[in-house]
């Protein structure tokens, strides 16, 4: 009765992997990965490390798109590859600390929102000033410069704040204000 027990509870196992695995693949596209990439993440996410050889049997994908999965994963800080003396191959291991992870990815895209957006905006301020102080443009076209002149100088104020939470994040410091729950076992 035992041996017939384990085939049902290793199903159980491996459609529990599949449930997680999914979601977090369903969700990976709000960090701009493709969902292979995040179905290989998830799948790195419930292993200990795992070669791309091991990673292409286990989820049937080409060695390319593996490769190219792997490296989007490794530029955003979530997958790391690993040495081991002797081997010929390099395995890679996903970062399981989610708090690792919103640490090392969302200070990153709002940092570079940030100087983005604000050499945009000190750009377009330079532009239009030269409209609004060009006495030979109509009054309403003068009026329009400086209404969005000001309205530009009103959005510095929410970047001013992205950056500033972008460093509460990265550094840790935003933990004081929102701790970690650790949840008893």
């Amino acid at each position: 009765m035992k041996k017939q027990e384990k085939p049902q509870a290793e199903d159980r196992i491996l459609a529990a992997k599949d449930l997680v695995i999914d979601s977090i693949a369903e969700t990976m596209d709000l960090y701009g990965i493709t969902r292979s990439a995040g179905i290989l993440y998830g799948t790195m996410y419930l292993n200990e490390e795992m070669t791309l050889d091991e990673m292409r049997e286990e989820l049937q994908m080409s060695k390319p798109s593996m490769s190219t999965g792997v490296k989007k994963l490794q530029d955003m800080n979530i997958v790391k590859k690993t040495f081991h003396r002797g081997r010929r191959k390099h395995s890679f291991v996903a970062e399981k600390d989610f708090f690792k992870f919103f640490t090392n990815f969302f200070p990153q895209k709002w940092e570079r929102e940030v100087e983005v957006n604000l050499a945009a905006i000190e750009e377009a301020q330079e532009r239009l000033q030269e409209v609004a102080h060009d006495d030979q443009l109509e009054e309403h076209v003068r009026e329009e410069a400086q209404q969005l002149i000001e309205q530009l100088e009103s959005s510095k104020a929410y970047y001013d704040w992205l950056r500033r939470l972008a460093h509460s994040v990265h550094s840790g410091e935003i933990f004081d204000y929102i701790p970690i729950e650790q949840k008893e076992k």
